[in-house]
């Protein structure tokens, strides 16, 4: 029952951190485009003008990159309700 209690006390915060792990995923990819092609925005997979492997590319980036922070970020909310709670989420 405290573990039900724990998770529901803490949606709103994942919920919050979610958003946040977007936003900032969203804005690493910008970055990391920008080093990787020296470009200011990544190519859209419809854009005519560009060829298969950049958008591929672009593609790969930008999944390792939201896969990464959205790890970090489910880890770290784990922790932290274990942290608060003494119990591990299921």
């Amino acid at each position: 029952m405290a573990g039900k209690m724990s998770k529901m006390a803490l949606k709103p915060m994942n919920v919050a951190a979610g958003f946040a792990a977007g936003a900032a995923a969203g804005f690493l990819f910008k970055q990391a485009w920008k080093v990787v092609a020296g470009e200011d925005d990544a190519p859209d997979a419809g854009d005519p003008d560009r060829g298969w492997t950049e958008i591929l590319i672009a593609a790969a980036l930008q999944g390792a990159i939201f896969s990464i922070v959205k790890a970090a970020v489910h880890r770290g909310g784990v922790i932290t309700t274990h942290k608060l709670t003494g119990t591990w989420p299921d």
